[in-house]
């Protein structure tokens, strides 16, 4: 078989072959390059405070290059839109956050069916305790500094009370609030009405700061990445493992003709045939 695949025509088809599969690594070695890469920003960058409306637009999803970013929106609240949201965890202890509709002055209106000239985004104002302490968000013109995270997705819970909701899910408050909701929500660090702190930090209060840092996603791996490397692998071992495949069949055409030709040889003419024949 050695014969057969020092054959010109297939050392040339074996240089291809190679040539193939080192591209095919080269391409597995992108592909696994690219699994340990995020869209993350620095913090040089998601810790310096952006304007929401240069950030975000209603109607658009948070991208990942956003995701955590401290942003800074002006409007007013709505009394009238705000839930308690259940199950949130505050050094270590079990309670609620006060999330509020704030109307952002500004931002764009969006058209279509079920589209409202004000749009909101739902802002997590303070954790509480008990839900009962929960407070009406103050009035006035109202500036609110922030981190910029995406919506929860909505979770399916019985027998909640009035007023709650079990995730902060811009979807879900859109139909409770029915108005344009921002698909993204603020946790507030300040807030501040004509030169006063409001916020949970500034009142007197049972609101308590919610403790958000940007999020981490240092060290995550996009397995689908991983899977195409993989597969690049495989494709360029089945590009050699095609060339011997073909030099095999070649091997074995070439062993089958010898032995037919062999086989000929071999037989010897009946003389009693030929007389027939005569």
């Amino acid at each position: 078989m050695l014969k057969t695949a020092l054959k010109p025509k297939w050392i040339a088809a074996l240089v291809f072959a190679l040539a193939v599969a080192a591209v095919f690594v080269l391409l597995s070695q992108w592909q696994f390059n690219r699994s340990l890469q995020t869209n993350v920003p620095p913090p040089s960058v998601t810790e310096k405070v952006a304007p929401l409306l240069d950030t975000l637009q209603p109607g658009q999803p948070l991208l990942s290059n956003a995701e955590g970013q401290l942003v800074t929106a002006t409007g007013h609240y709505d009394a009238s839109k705000q839930v308690i949201v259940e199950s949130r965890m505050q050094d270590g202890k079990h309670g609620y956050w006060v999330v509020t509709a704030l109307v952002v002055d500004g931002a764009p209106v969006l058209k279509g069916a079920g589209a409202t000239k004000a749009a909101v985004i739902p802002v997590a104002r303070g954790w509480i305790a008990d839900p009962a302490s929960a407070q009406a968000p103050p009035s006035g013109t109202v500036k609110v500094e922030g981190r910029l995270l995406n919506s929860e997705g909505p979770i399916l819970a019985q027998n909640l009370p009035s007023g709650h909701v079990s995730a902060l899910s811009s979807a879900e408050l859109t139909n409770i609030w029915n108005t344009t909701t921002y698909a993204a929500f603020m946790v507030a660090h300040d807030q501040v009405v004509n030169g006063v702190d409001v916020g949970a930090v500034g009142t007197n209060t049972n609101m308590v700061a919610i403790t958000v840092t940007a999020t981490d996603q240092n060290g995550k791996v996009n397995w689908l990445n991983i899977f195409y490397s993989i597969e690049w692998v495989l494709f360029a071992g089945f590009a050699v493992f095609l060339w011997w495949r073909l030099v095999a069949d070649d091997y074995r055409r070439e062993q089958d003709e010898l032995f037919d030709l062999n086989h000929e040889d071999d037989i010897e003419p009946n003389p009693d045939l030929g007389a027939t024949a005569q």
